[in-house]
């Protein structure tokens, strides 16, 4: 009998659950709708009609607005500075990433404490001396001055998570490529990568959504429209547009497809990747 309640119990709906779950549902659809709805409707009848209706005439005026000022420069360097980071931090995490797990040195273990130290730094503690280095660099107001940051900030939590994977890596194989006459390099490249590619998809995922949503670096380390990426330039198209509120959340749609791309191709590695390892 308390057998048969506990499978009652298990296989009964959860309502509460369930209408929690279709609220919080609305809350993050009904933002979105409006931006795209809104994005779609005239200027003259933005503030003639109901603002969650359907334009009465749908139009792309407040798109091809937003094409003629200047934001396929600014999309390409929000492209730029995301590509060059992202393979920069693969690359460099990766290799420290090995490094700690296969290394028998305790230099190796006193490298993995920094990269945790760095993932308890916040960004906003540090813009003042990034701000003077890039200054002192001569780098300030240039695609790397958005560039470096990015890498060095996401560095630490990329090593954490890579960390996380290669451990979890049998020793045997590492020891039978060993063991063939492969180098670290070659080990690195043919063992530790394939193995891994579910934590770099991750990594490489997670870090693109953080530099091309970057909006602190760019407002305080650029200056020029040649160098403005995506996030400053709907800050830009504000005062561009003044009140033309169909061109500015145009722009926001622009600039969200990409990550909406990047999230559906890797939102499963992205999951997987940021759970492993900790629940040992």
């Amino acid at each position: 009998m308390p057998a048969r309640a506990a499978r009652a119990a298990r296989t009964a709906p959860n309502v509460v659950g369930g209408l929690a779950g279709w609220v919080w549902l609305a809350v993050i659809i009904l933002p979105i709708y409006y931006i795209v709805v809104t994005s779609l409707r005239p200027t003259d009848d933005y503030y003639a009609e109901n603002t969650l209706s359907w334009p009465s005439r749908p139009t792309l005026d407040a798109y091809g607005a937003v094409l003629a000022n200047d934001f396929p420069r600014y999309f390409g360097n929000s492209v730029v500075v995301t590509a060059v980071s992202v393979v920069a931090i693969l690359a460099v995490s990766l290799m420290a990433a090995y490094v700690v797990v296969r290394s028998r040195r305790r230099s190796a273990s006193r490298l993995f404490q920094v990269f945790l130290l760095g993932i308890a730094i916040p960004i906003q503690a540090t813009i003042v001396p990034v701000y003077y280095l890039i200054i002192q660099l001569g780098l300030y107001d240039t695609l790397w001055a958005l560039i470096l940051p990015s890498i060095a900030f996401a560095i630490p939590l990329s090593v954490l998570i890579l960390t996380n994977f290669l451990r979890d890596v049998p020793g045997e194989l590492f020891e039978s490529m060993k063991v063939d006459g492969a180098g670290e390099w070659r080990t690195l490249w043919s063992l530790a990568l394939p193995l891994t590619r579910p934590a770099v998809v991750t990594v490489g995922v997670y870090n693109a959504l953080q530099v091309w949503n970057g909006f602190l670096f760019p407002l305080v380390l650029t200056q020029s429209a040649e160098t403005r990426v995506l996030p400053l330039s709907l800050w830009a198209f504000q005062g561009e547009f003044s009140l033309d509120v169909p061109a500015v959340l145009a722009a926001v749609v622009l600039s969200v497809l990409p990550i909406l791309a990047a999230y559906v191709i890797g939102r499963r590695q992205l999951v997987s990747g940021l759970t492993a390892g900790f629940g040992r």
